[in-house]
């Protein structure tokens, strides 16, 4: 029996998952009956990362391999959250599944919205949209489409990064991520 984790934010960018110590193959995915938001989990929070709740919607993420040890660091990694299993005809993959596999998933059963004090910070839109497009531009169009919030404050950090994990964004991202971003 195999294990997966599926990513829906920084998880997405192979050089922020290595921060975590997983370096497997990511296989694009999209799971059904899920919405993702700019939220946070509780007020501790200094900027506002992606939460996923239960919902009529669908996200777009990756599959990504992962043993019990990795899922220990992961666990951390995504404190606040709860690790919930994906049923397997919830998910759209390339991936064959077997029957005794699980996939779980990060979420919350309520996300608080960004504000002036935990607001969406743009080194964390840039390291998830690298992330994005480490898959494809298409892939990254249906992320900005399927995330509910950009409404809310947001913070160009570029040149005074406040997201711990950055990786994975060169300065050539930054006009292709703007560009992907103009119609929010």
């Amino acid at each position: 029996m195999m294990q997966y984790i599926f990513g829906y934010g920084s998880l997405m960018n192979s050089a922020s998952r290595q921060l975590t110590g997983q370096t497997s193959e990511a296989i694009p995915a999209v799971a059904h009956g899920l919405c993702r938001y700019w939220g946070k989990v509780d007020d501790s929070y200094i900027l506002a990362p992606l939460v996923v709740t239960r919902g009529d919607g669908l996200v777009n993420g990756v599959l990504l391999q992962v043993d019990d040890k990795q899922l220990v660091e992961f666990d951390r990694r995504e404190r606040g959250y709860q690790r919930i299993k994906i049923e397997h005809d919830k998910l759209d993959s390339q991936l064959s599944l077997a029957n005794g596999d699980s996939v779980w998933i990060y979420v919350t059963d309520q996300a608080m919205p960004p504000c002036e004090r935990s607001p969406i910070v743009q080194t964390y839109v840039d390291t998830v949209l690298a992330g994005c497009l480490e898959i494809s531009e298409q892939f990254a169009e249906q992320f900005v489409a399927h995330t509910i919030g950009w409404h809310h404050p947001r913070e160009n950090d570029r040149h005074q990064p406040k997201y711990g994990n950055l990786a994975g964004v060169t300065r050539e991202h930054h006009p292709v991520i703007d560009k992907l971003l103009a119609s929010c």
